[in-house]
């Protein structure tokens, strides 16, 4: 009566207490915990009057008219859940079933048995956000189709799933069939790498590749030290101005990583989500120490880290002024968003064969209007400040990432008729207006946020076995009302 997939979630059914059968369909699992005698009682629901007909005549045909209650219910909005001990939510995708549970009563106390037809990495990852756990997790083969059945229950402590962990899973590791799904997995990441590369997006080919990898061989620790002398060869320390404090500024009690978080900024939100994922180091822009401690509080993130045994590295203006760094990456998206065909200028040259910041010169002038909207959309910021008097055009534009206002007048004896940074200050828009350039303000954190993504690339590209992620509360400081 019931195929494989539902075989099973039929047998992890506990039989405790009620069971519900969350969009039954024909009522069939239904029936089948209570013909089996593991149910006394089954709700089962559905979103729409069809299917629930059609489990009307199943009830009747097996006459358990006193035994399955039918529900008409938006997932679980209309169900009664007092004496529920176990609720299956089988055949959906998985972002349709954690829309479903995300309704969920707190006081809710039913183990969970699920079973999505696409995007389990998205169901892993959100039951953790709603405070569940997954006890175990089952692959069922019928024909060629593999299913993912997971088991969840709510879970006493707080934690978060990584991207690699919601994608692996919590499959038997000797397990024949969870091998199978996890080079199945393997494949359609690395297809969706290729295509992204064709595509010429290369940072994410090279991300999807690295899950590709995991996905088939797991995770693996390195020396946080080699790793350390790896970023050295790409964003070199020495090219740091004297005034910055970029380097390994905390290190970890075993001085190993398998789990990075990468941050603009070393917060206490970056710590505490760096903790409940399991991340040995935290690589940050922004120096975690950058002024002399003369105490450390306990509510001081250098504080934080040491409590939590995680490693800190931080590579501000080193990675503002390596080629493939902060404004490596601006020249590359305005190169990208803008026709543009001359060579780039050096903007601030630092000497040692660096720069920082680059000039370039638009094949044809666009409007200031129309410039910064593009602007606004590259960086991904919630508005694009201008100053009030300038040039109707601009054609050859400097720019540099982060609090770069200092630099206008750089800007205006290179003969710049635009200026792109961060972080300016009331006296540098007078100077603007006065000047009649075009200054753009796109925020501190935009301007700099951006190069994360090229972190992980470089990291993932040498240590794909790394588990590399960019900290969700990698977010800009300031709301705008």
């Amino acid at each position: 009566m019931l195929d494989n997939r539902l075989k099973l979630c039929a047998e992890l059914v506990s039989g405790k207490g009620i069971a519900v059968d969350v969009g039954t369909d024909h009522a069939l699992l239904a029936a089948e915990l209570i013909n089996s005698g593991k149910c006394s009682k089954v709700i089962a629901s559905d979103i729409k009057e069809g299917p629930l007909e059609a489990a009307a005549r199943t009830v009747e045909k097996f006459g358990l008219a006193d035994k399955i209650d039918l529900v008409l219910s938006d997932g679980i909005k209309n169900v009664p859940l007092d004496g529920v001990t176990d609720m299956v939510i089988a055949g959906m995708g998985g972002e349709t079933i954690a829309d479903i549970i995300s309704v969920m009563p707190a006081e809710a106390d039913a183990k969970l048995i699920l079973q999505p037809m696409t995007k389990a990495e998205v169901l892993r990852k959100k039951l953790y956000e709603y405070n569940y756990y997954i006890t175990s997790e089952h692959v069922v083969e019928d024909g060629d189709k593999l299913y993912i059945i997971i088991e969840a229950e709510p879970s006493p402590e707080w934690e978060q799933l990584t991207e690699t962990e919601a994608l692996y899973g919590f499959l038997p590791e000797d397990d024949e069939l969870a091998v199978k799904y996890r080079k199945r997995e393997a494949e359609r990441l690395e297809k969706i790498s290729v295509s992204l590369e064709k595509a010429g997006k290369i940072n994410d080919a090279v991300h999807n590749k690295a899950l590709s990898y995991r996905m088939l061989h797991g995770t693996d620790m390195i020396k946080i030290q080699e790793l350390y002398d790896y970023l050295d060869t790409v964003f070199p320390f020495r090219l740091q101005e004297k005034w910055d404090n970029s380097g390994l500024l905390v290190e970890n009690s075993m001085m190993e990583c398998s789990r990075i978080l990468l941050s603009l900024d070393i917060t206490s939100c970056v710590i505490n989500e760096a903790t409940e994922k399991g991340a040995e180091l935290v690589i940050s822009h922004h120096p975690v120490i950058f002024d002399p401690l003369k105490k450390i509080s306990r509510k001081s993130p250098v504080y934080s880290l040491i409590n939590n045994d995680i490693a800190a590295i931080c590579m501000h203006t080193n990675v503002d002024i390596a080629a493939g760094g902060t404004n490596g990456v601006i020249l590359r998206k305005l190169t990208e968003n803008f026709n543009i065909s001359a060579e780039p200028e050096p903007f601030e040259v630092l000497g040692q064969e660096s720069n920082l910041g680059w000039i370039v010169t638009l094949d044809e002038k666009l409007k200031v209007k129309e410039f910064g909207a593009k602007l606004k959309e590259i960086f991904g910021c919630e508005y694009v400040r201008v100053n009030s008097r300038s040039k109707y055009w601009v054609s050859k534009i400097a720019f540099c990432s982060g609090s770069g206002g200092s630099m206008l007048g750089l800007a205006l004896d290179k003969g710049c008729d635009g200026y792109i940074t961060g972080d300016v200050k009331h006296d540098v828009w007078i100077d603007a207006n006065n000047s009649g350039i075009a200054l753009f303000d796109c925020g501190h954190f935009h301007t700099e946020n951006i190069v994360l993504e090229d972190i992980r690339r470089v990291i993932e590209e040498k240590y794909p076995q790394v588990d590399v992620e960019i900290a969700e509360k990698s977010v800009d400081p300031c709301v705008y009302i």
